[in-house]
């Protein structure tokens, strides 16, 4: 039986809580006056940064929001990135040779990493819609931080293959749940340019692979250990601190964010935006909510996009522009900077594709992925002729980098597609990740196979149908959004009729 003194000390508790609940309802209330605009009216500045026509108030909540989270999830992205490919320098600068790879082996050490990252990507997702990022997705960085140190020790292609897909299952919760956690707390007109320069690390962390290769590579024979082994000495070295710092950077999400850099000010500040916004907060999953999010087509037509988008850079994300170079007799160091940049290439116009939906577009996703589709029509057009110009190869390989900036913008229209139901954004977000790369796990195998390069003859044929299916899945998903907010807008008029007729 307890005490008196407990049933008092938790009834005090209970009067407690019930006026912090009531004090945080009453701040958020307070806040839609003034603060926060449910329509922001655009200046000239905003096509700069988003921010500098709010109130000072969001301003700065957004200032710690966008160091803190943005920086995160970019130095997050980066070691991620900068691990997938570091397989492709070290293949390509001298592991290919010391451990007697020479026929398809990096083809299966790739699709090794993509089943695990397939494997991993819905349930992690899911997982976020119940237990905090900020303990989740930490713990799974230190995971592959580790396991990468373990490539050093690998002398055969088997045990790179298991490590591959461990490292790929641990790396499967990073993008697809920062993109949900991004797509929590920004509104429509923030969206893009965040998802986008957070996509941009993957470039930054390509690039600078390319040019850690081409440093480390002299290295070589130092302790003991090739150039390629401490390639992966320094990825770990890199990454290991940026994982657990997550711990203490990610934010959770708005409704039960503890974060210790925002104040209960700021929480309040991004519960009304997202209240504002129509972004749903967390719910159960229940059958009919399951029944819901697989009768739309949501879920089929924004997975079919990504496909399209992940499937159809083949140029930027294989090595062919390195194999050709080494084919062409160009040095470990050339074989390993020239490729970046179209690594700097994408850097920018993914950028570009941000601040022009943002701003030019005024929120419209689509026209920077048809753009996108018609330069590697252009692109891969060239490449499955092969003998063209020597000029103009070096061009094409270069252009395939505008191939890689769309990613963000197909999330910051996800989000927006969803925004009536939390658990179908997490659920659809993770469902693009993990389908593009269930199609990544086979189709390389049959289009770029590396004893083709780099004439790759199946492989840029088909990039072309590709970039044609994701310029047809963008006017697609344009169409049948609008038409499904045309149908909420009648359905909102009609019900506001009905309540005025009463």
């Amino acid at each position: 039986m307890p005490s008196v003194e407990a049933a008092e000390s938790s009834a005090g508790r209970d009067l407690e809580n019930k006026s912090l609940g009531s004090v945080n309802i009453d701040r958020t209330e307070s806040l839609s006056s003034g603060i926060i605009q449910p329509e922001v009216k655009k200046r000239w500045v905003s096509y700069l940064w988003d921010t500098l026509d709010k109130s000072p108030e969001e301003r700065r909540f957004l200032f710690k929001l966008d160091a803190v989270l943005l920086s995160f999830a970019s130095l997050g992205y980066f070691i991620k990135y900068l691990d997938q490919v570091n397989i492709n320098n070290a293949f390509v600068s001298g592991m290919k040779e010391d451990l007697g790879l020479f026929g398809n082996q990096l083809n299966y050490m790739q699709t090794c990493w993509t089943v695990g990252y397939v494997i991993g990507q819905i349930p992690s997702n899911i997982l976020l819609t119940r237990i905090r990022p900020s303990i989740w997705i930490p713990s799974c960085e230190v995971t592959w931080a580790v396991l990468t140190i373990l490539m050093v020790k690998c002398n055969n292609a088997q045990q790179i293959y298991v490590l591959r897909f461990f490292i790929g299952l641990a790396e499967s919760t990073f993008y697809p749940g920062m993109q949900y956690i991004i797509g929590s707390w920004y509104r429509k007109d923030e969206l893009a340019k965040r998802s986008c320069i957070f996509h941009t690390s993957s470039a930054i962390g390509t690039m600078l692979s390319g040019y850690l290769m081409a440093a480390v590579y002299h290295l070589g024979g130092k302790d003991g250990f090739k150039g390629w082994q401490w390639l992966f000495i320094i990825n770990t070295v890199i990454s290991l601190p940026i994982a657990l710092a997550g711990y203490f950077m990610i934010p959770d999400v708005p409704e039960i964010t503890r974060a210790w850099y925002l104040t209960p000010d700021d929480i309040a500040i991004a519960q009304k935006r997202m209240q504002l916004e129509g972004r749903a907060n967390r719910a159960p999953f229940t059958k009919a909510k399951l029944k819901s999010i697989f009768s739309s087509w949501h879920i089929y037509l924004l997975t079919l996009l990504y496909i399209f988008f992940n499937n159809g850079g083949g140029a930027a994300s294989q090595p062919a522009f390195s194999l050709w170079l080494k084919k062409e007799g160009y040095s470990i160091t050339q074989i390993n900077t020239y490729p970046t940049i179209t690594t700097a290439i994408t850097v920018v116009t993914t950028l570009a594709y941000a601040w022009t939906s943002d701003t030019i577009f005024r929120g419209e996703r689509w026209p920077p992925i048809v753009f996108s589709g018609i330069m590697n029509i252009v692109v891969y057009v060239s490449l499955t002729i092969w003998n063209i110009p020597i000029g103009w190869k070096w061009a094409c390989f270069f252009l395939a980098g505008f191939s890689g900036g769309i990613s963000g913008l197909t999330f910051a229209w996800a989000h927006e597609i969803c925004t009536d139901d939390n658990e179908e954004r997490a659920l659809v977000t993770g469902t693009m990740n993990e389908m593009a790369y269930v199609v990544q796990a086979w189709l390389p195998l049959l289009i770029w196979q590396q004893v083709e390069a780099p004439e790759y003859p199946k492989g840029y044929p088909t990039s072309i149908g590709i970039a044609v299916g994701l310029i047809i899945m963008a006017f697609w998903i344009r169409h049948a959004h609008r038409r499904e907010k045309r149908r909420k807008q009648i359905a909102e008029d009609e019900s506001i009729l009905r309540i005025s007729a009463a």
